[in-house]
């Protein structure tokens, strides 16, 4: 997958042999949600060095698996999911695909980057104070926050 934009850390191309409601439809997650095998490094190097990768998949990716998503990558994210610009001091910033010379809010930027710049159609982020909505309204493109318990 080509990305000029500096959304994806990572880069993955995993999915069921099981057709499902979802079979043909791709999506990434948030750098902060655990993808059996990988490190949840919440955007800083010294967190990634010093946890081990996930055992098992995150709820969410797991029935999005089951349901026939293609995982593609997680994405980049604010250091610990701690502001609302985008910027990480140490991976860099992803381009804002609607404005390039402007932030793609934060905290689940590269998660709004990749869905704004069609490299996937959804994105799973993480939104405690606008780390979705805010990304998702910087970029273009809708974000969602469920209810607790939804």
């Amino acid at each position: 997958m080509k990305d000029d934009l500096g959304a994806l850390s990572v880069v993955l191309n995993r999915s069921t042999e099981t057709p499902g409601r979802l079979s043909g439809a791709s999506f990434v997650v948030k750098e902060n949600i655990d993808v059996a095998g990988n490190v949840s490094a919440n955007g800083h190097p010294k967190w990634a060095a010093t946890h081990a990768p996930a055992k098992r998949d995150a709820p969410v990716v797991a029935r999005l698996l089951d349901a026939g998503a293609r995982l593609v990558g997680k994405t980049h994210m604010d250091e610990m999911a701690y502001s609302l610009l985008g910027a990480n001091p140490h991976y860099g910033t992803p381009i804002n695909p609607a404005a390039q010379n402007r932030h793609p809010g934060g905290s689940s930027s590269g998660s709004a980057v990749a869905v704004a710049a069609g490299l996937v159609n959804f994105a799973i982020g993480t939104d405690t104070a606008g780390s979705c909505r805010a990304p998702a309204a910087f970029c273009g493109v809708f974000g969602f926050r469920a209810s607790h318990g939804a």
